[in-house]
């Protein structure tokens, strides 16, 4: 099995958007943007000088199977970013394919943002597989809380 990160580009925006809308994943994605045109929007303010978002494509050989992202990016005296990824392709679920892909990303944003020193993720509490991809990539539990009514907590990693 050979996973790569791509660049995302504007069919990839289209097409995450097209396949998170499976109730399996709303389920266990917290998400924020419900139109692909606020989908389309965030992604190029994703391209702009500054950005505050950075993103990249999970590909399983050769096939689309996701996205991995930071945002909120802030350099200034806590350097830190917030963590998010979704592997959409269910075939590719329980395979490794997003801890792999983490541990690759994170390598990643090590080197882009050499002032980063802190990455976040939130879950929610019943989406063990993904409490397991941040805990292999070595992410703590730093917090338990209740978000709109569900369970959630919320996992940090230094770079």
């Amino acid at each position: 099995m050979r996973i790569q990160l791509n660049a995302r580009t504007p069919d990839d925006v289209k097409t995450y958007f097209e396949r998170t809308n499976d109730p399996d994943i709303d389920r266990m994605l917290p998400r924020s943007v419900f139109t692909q045109e606020a989908a389309m929007a965030n992604y190029n303010a994703s391209l702009l000088p500054g950005a505050t978002s950075f993103g990249r494509t999970i590909y399983v050989d050769g096939r689309y199977v996701g996205d991995i992202w930071i945002y909120c990016i802030d350099a200034s005296a806590q350097p830190q970013c917030m963590l998010s990824f979704c592997i959409f392709d269910k075939s590719c679920w329980g395979r490794g394919v997003a801890t792999h892909a983490l541990d690759m990303f994170l390598l990643e944003v090590a080197h882009r943002y050499p002032l980063i020193n802190s990455v976040g993720a939130f879950t929610y509490n019943h989406n063990r597989a993904s409490r397991r991809v941040l805990e292999k990539n070595s992410f703590a539990l730093a917090d338990s809380f209740e978000e709109g009514g569900v369970p959630s907590c919320y996992y940090e990693r230094r770079l």
